[in-house]
């Protein structure tokens, strides 16, 4: 477990990352919680007094990572951009349960099934987590078709909600 404070930033123009709040983690906490490692990985813990799991630390280029703070996020932390946090984060070696609805789906489709395990845990979270907000049964049985038409294609979560979109 490590502790360590932090500043609450937002991203200007950054790319896909344009408006995100978030907090940095620099390298050299990073590699006390997962050593000689420069992908994404899943940690919990707390922001303040506000309990996380299952978040990734998403990589910035050298050695240093980001923790995207979502609405519910800063919701809980009642705190603006600017203000300080203080963090405490393990590695959350929860496995991720994904959608058992899309995963059938997926083993009947072996280049979708393919893709869809080439791509990280979390951008599979992004899918499942998608597929399980729908309200209906005919709107989640409509996302997993096209969860399962976008892995085929070998998009990821973000490719397949831009394409979507048009």
């Amino acid at each position: 477990m490590i502790t360590f404070n932090a500043t609450i930033k937002k991203f200007g123009h950054q790319g896909e990352k344009t408006g995100w709040t978030y907090i940095e983690i620099p390298e050299a906490i990073a590699q006390q919680l997962m050593p000689d490692n420069k992908k994404s990985f899943r940690v919990k813990g707390k922001l303040d007094e506000y309990t996380f799991e299952g978040r990734s630390l998403v990589p910035m280029g050298g050695g240093d990572f980001i923790l995207a703070l979502n609405a519910d996020m800063r919701r809980e932390v009642r705190k603006p951009v600017g203000a300080m946090l203080k963090i405490t984060m393990e590695v959350d070696k929860t496995p991720t349960q994904l959608c058992p609805e899309l995963l059938e789906c997926l083993v009947d489709e072996p280049l979708a099934l393919a893709n869809f395990n080439k791509l990280t845990p979390s951008h599979r979270k992004y899918f499942s987590n998608w597929i399980e907000s729908a309200r209906t049964e005919t709107t989640k049985a409509k996302r997993i078709a096209q969860a399962v038409t976008a892995c085929t294609r070998g998009q990821h979560y973000g490719e397949m909600i831009r394409s979507l979109k048009q």
